[in-house]
């Protein structure tokens, strides 16, 4: 290829010598100076080149879709077999990247969790035609990680990281206000919404009724306006947007303006109020009292009333057998015998007499008992 004289570069040395002819050294090493430097300064592809552009960070919402961009194109010397490999790049070098979807001998191959890869799939139906992109969709949070595009054709290789973090957006809040909304007071409205990726910044503004007074306080992260010093002019519709990278939402609040309520007048109907517990409350302790002093009296009577109350007759039966107690018999076998002592010793003879009298059974008989007299020598009646 011949090249024009004057394209090639001015040479200069570290010295500051100057050399711009071809004459001042061989034309075969001007011609190959010449050569790499339009080589280099063309817009020849050299090697495989991975040409798609774009942010390196990807945010996305949950549920949305989402293209990961991998385009390239070959060298005029890259003519071995195409391989392309979508891999999931571990956060911690000492772990091995997760391979996802490879295209190799012009067929697709999954290597992913089921649930990712019903998900997942080329953009193009042919890879080989020059665009290795990905299409992800139903985007879930555990989706999020960086992504690397490796491009191979012998000899030439290149690649693409691409980071997807998907965010959840926020969902819509809830306006309430805390405390009351009376004239003279603060008045804090609140805003919140349960769920979405933080940061979450939240923001007030007034609906109707004019802008938001000059002296509210509002919080963007906690979502609190602070309005002292309420009045009247301050009634209105104010509206609540919360927004994170994703998505935003909204809610809306009526504030009024209500009247204060007559303090002493609560603390007076407060203080009766205590005072009417108070009363009831002794009414019950006495009334508890009385009737135990009561239950207490009856019960006293009651032990008087069986006091005073004669004994009551004992049975023919019982008769007979007090008798025998007040004898000093026992009987015990089918014999009796003296349980009392008699002061004066018995003798033998008395004694069997006795024995053999009680010993022998006695019929029964219908006649009465006989009267019973004292007598002084034995000591009971006989």
């Amino acid at each position: 290829m011949a090249l024009p004289v004057d394209y090639c570069p001015t040479l200069r040395f570290s010295k500051g010598l100057t050399m711009n002819r071809p004459y001042a050294c061989s034309r075969t090493l001007w011609a190959m100076v010449c050569v790499i430097t339009l080589y280099l300064r063309s817009d020849v592809t050299v090697a495989m080149q991975v040409t798609s552009t774009g942010p390196q960070t990807i945010q996305k919402g949950q549920g949305e879709k989402v293209t990961l961009g991998c385009t390239f194109t070959p060298g005029p010397l890259d003519t071995g077999e195409l391989d392309i490999e979508w891999s999931n790049v571990r956060p911690d070098m000492t772990q091995k990247d997760e391979l996802i979807l490879s295209y190799t001998g012009g067929q697709k191959y999954v290597h992913g969790s089921p649930s990712l890869m019903k998900r997942l799939d080329f953009l193009t139906g042919d890879p080989s035609m020059g665009d290795a992109s990905i299409a992800v969709s139903d985007l879930q949070v555990l989706d999020t990680g960086t992504y690397q595009c490796k491009v191979k054709k012998a000899p030439g290789v290149d690649m693409r990281k691409v980071t997807l973090v998907v965010m959840v957006p926020p969902s819509v809040p809830k306006c309430w206000v805390e405390g009351s909304e009376e004239i003279g007071g603060s008045v804090s409205l609140r805003c919140k919404s349960s769920q979405g990726s933080t940061p979450m910044t939240y923001t007030w503004r007034r609906e109707s009724g004019g802008a938001i007074p000059a002296t509210a306080l509002q919080n963007a992260q906690t979502g609190e306006l602070l309005i002292s010093n309420h009045t009247a002019s301050y009634m209105g519709n104010y509206l609540c947007q919360v927004n994170n990278a994703v998505g935003r939402e909204q809610c809306k609040y009526t504030l009024r303006a209500v009247q204060p309520t007559n303090k002493t007048g609560v603390i007076v109907g407060a203080v009766i109020g205590a005072l009417l517990l108070l009363l009831l409350l002794l009414f019950l302790i006495w009334l508890l009292i009385c009737l135990c002093h009561k239950r207490r009296y009856e019960k006293e009577a009651a032990n008087e009333i069986r006091e005073d109350a004669p004994a009551p007759e004992s049975r023919p039966g019982s008769r007979s057998s007090s008798f025998r107690s007040v004898l000093g018999y026992r009987s015990h076998g089918g014999m009796t015998y003296n349980s009392v002592r008699n002061p004066q010793p018995w003798t033998g003879s008395e004694r069997s007499s006795i024995y053999t009298e009680r010993s022998k059974p006695v019929p029964p008989s219908n006649k009465a008992a006989p009267v019973l007299k004292y007598d002084s020598r034995y000591g009971y009646p006989v």
